[in-house]
């Protein structure tokens, strides 16, 4: 199942070019405190997210990986989003994005938790 594992990989890479990017114009350009911080969120996402991609690759039964994977993807892109989109068009997303976000990020940690304590059971 390698395929899932770099789709997952080359969306790690854009959440972290757009951390990277995010966290520029925030000490350039947006003197908006919050995109400093989901600049920061995108980036330590975004390596969490090439880790379990990479940690799928490894296992037996990487399904519930790419699963946690893509629920940190969905969360800070929601997260993130929806701070970026407040700072450059004064306007959200949509209604309850970042709150949406940060509990899907929540979901996705205990997903990985979940997906290491099958592995050590020997079942994922």
């Amino acid at each position: 199942m390698k395929r899932p594992s770099l789709i997952i990989a080359w969306g790690a890479g854009l959440l972290g070019a757009t951390g990277v990017a995010l966290g520029a114009v925030a000490a350039h350009r947006v003197p908006e405190p919050a995109l400093a911080t989901a600049a920061q969120m995108l980036i330590v996402h975004a390596a969490a997210v090439l880790a379990l991609a990479s940690i799928a690759n490894q296992s037996e039964r990487p399904g519930i990986w790419i699963i946690a994977a893509a629920l940190l993807m969905t969360g800070i892109t929601l997260f993130a989003g929806d701070i970026a989109s407040r700072a450059f068009l004064g306007d959200r997303l949509f209604p309850m994005a970042a709150p949406m976000g940060g509990s899907t990020l929540i979901v996705g940690w205990l997903a990985s938790t979940i997906a290491a304590s099958l592995s050590l059971r020997g079942r994922g």
